[in-house]
């Protein structure tokens, strides 16, 4: 067999290095940063990913909040026009407080007038009123009472804790008319 023998003149060497070289540089000073580059531009994507998809999270609240918005704000209590109710008509309030007291969750326990409130020129009529059950059905009464427009004023309030129970007493200002 003939031996294969490749000669190669000096200068075509050099050649062969200096071109391999430019290669070399050329990927380590073109490929290599453009590599880094576009790692740093997915974690970019990533992050954005990430808050695109907190941000639909937290948008599901905000359009329940926008809807809770238009609705009217539970947190406001109620000031109707006040008014005043004939005096023929008083003894109406305690079936009104009955029910109201009922519809809260609170069991009535006494509701008196005090008709010796009515003495002299006073337009008032006070009324002495307990009732039992959950303080919190307690503020739910409060509330209701707050929508009758010839209620003046609720002062006095007592809220005693019983064994069974809490009973919450009251006087209540009610404006007559004429």
């Amino acid at each position: 067999m003939n031996k294969f023998k490749l000669e190669l003149p000096k200068k075509s060497i050099w050649y062969l290095i200096i071109c391999g070289g430019i290669i070399v540089i050329f990927i380590s000073a073109g490929i290599v940063p453009l590599y880094r580059y576009n790692s740093a531009l997915n974690k970019d994507i990533q992050k954005l990913e990430e808050q695109i998809k907190e941000q639909k999270k937290l948008q599901i609240a905000y359009s329940s909040l926008i809807n809770l918005k238009g609705k009217s704000d539970l947190r406001n209590l109620p000031n109707p026009l006040r008014t005043t109710i004939p005096r023929q008509e008083a003894l109406k309030f305690q079936d009104i407080f009955k029910e109201t007291a009922l519809k809260s969750g609170l069991k009535p326990v006494s509701l008196t007038p005090e008709f010796n409130t009515l003495a002299g020129p006073s337009n008032l009529l006070s009324h002495t009123a307990i009732v039992k059950g959950e303080f919190h059905n307690f503020r739910k009464l409060l509330i209701k009472l707050g929508n009758i427009s010839y209620l003046d004023r609720i002062e006095e309030l007592r809220i005693e804790q019983n064994s069974d129970s809490m009973e919450m007493g009251m006087k209540i200002w009610i404006t007559l008319g004429s």
